[in-house]
């Protein structure tokens, strides 16, 4: 029943920016910290970062001066910001969430950082 669909992936050039968006469904958005990981090509998958029940996100410090989450409790919406990107940030990016004891992955949105 829990459904995250994960959109706004793109191909944009260097330095440009972008959001990405996270759709949930089939738990209660509100009570569940959520969190964005991305995959590069020939790379594991690593933690971009988290947004907590409170609203205040915390980003790993690669990504840190650049992207920022936000969540819009009314909507069920999860979101990625962007800003400065580069070709590094190339990857496919999920969101997922922890319910009942199983972490649940979005079906990932591909961004693509080139000239």
């Amino acid at each position: 029943q829990v459904q995250l669909v994960n959109s706004g992936g793109s191909l944009v050039q260097p330095g440009g920016s972008l959001r990405l968006s996270c759709a949930a469904s089939g738990f209660t958005f509100s009570k569940k910290a959520m969190s964005w990981y991305r995959q590069a090509p020939g790379k594991e998958r690593e933690l971009v970062g988290s947004i907590g029940t409170l609203g205040i996100p915390s980003l790993q410090e690669s990504v840190e001066d650049r992207f920022t989450i936000s969540r819009d409790n009314d909507r069920n919406m999860l979101y990625l910001q962007m800003n400065n990107l580069k070709p590094e940030d190339t990857a496919v990016y999920y969101c997922t969430v922890l319910v009942s004891g199983s972490r649940h992955w979005g079906q990932g949105t591909l961004v693509t950082v080139s000239s």
